[in-house]
């Protein structure tokens, strides 16, 4: 077994290497409801991260950003938050920064647990990355089918398609149609920056504003 710590952020998050699944769902079950902290599983590799205020801040700011333009939108949407995805034929598990049901909503709206054996992946998957070294999840992306994701790194958000079995970089969001994200960037700055009621108000209007182009 080997080791990986960041050294800026020591206490932050670890890297291990050749991790048994077995040892990996055991770690989430001592761990209980805890939601620290958390973990990343890639056949073998393990990501153990307890987060920061700054980055529980972004997670915060980027899932509300996502409730709110959905809302303006008039569109369904279900917040899977950091629930545990997770498929043991694959090997590969993780719990997201935010994720969330747009189209799938529906099938998924009341339930108790999530299996991806039999219920869909979230469409869309919030990471957001600002310590090093991280356990580059995207292979766990690609491997559990996740239509979309926004990677929120060193102050800008990027939004990555799935096609075929890989990620590509892509201006504009599938999930909102229109919005691009340089868009996305730069309400995140905003949120940083404003009183949170004015920037509340600014991303309703970036809503309504989109619902008046589609």
């Amino acid at each position: 077994m080997t080791a990986t710590l960041t050294p800026e952020h020591v206490t932050h998050k670890v890297i291990l290497d050749n991790i048994t699944w077995e040892t990996y769902q055991r770690l989430m079950e001592e761990r209980g409801e805890c939601p620290k902290p958390r973990y990343a599983y890639d056949r073998g590799r393990l990501e153990i991260m307890v987060t920061s205020y700054e980055h529980e801040n972004l997670k915060h700011l980027i899932g509300t950003l996502v409730e709110l333009l959905a809302g303006e939108l008039e569109m369904d949407i279900e917040a899977a938050a950091s629930t545990t995805f997770q498929r043991e034929d694959l090997a590969q598990g993780f719990e997201p920064d935010a994720s969330f049901y747009i189209q799938q909503a529906g099938l998924i709206r009341g339930k108790k647990q999530i299996d991806l054996h039999t219920d869909p992946p979230p469409e869309l998957v919030i990471e957001i990355d600002i310590t090093h070294p991280s356990l580059n999840k995207f292979s766990i992306f690609a491997g559990l089918m996740i239509p979309e994701v926004w990677r929120y790194h060193k102050g800008a958000l990027t939004i990555f398609k799935l096609e075929d079995d890989a990620y590509s970089v892509a201006e504009i969001s599938s999930i909102f149609p229109g919005l691009t994200s340089a868009d996305l960037t730069r309400l995140i700055s905003d949120g940083q920056e404003m009183k949170r009621s004015v920037w509340l108000h600014s991303v309703r209007e970036s809503g309504r504003r989109l619902k008046r182009t589609a």
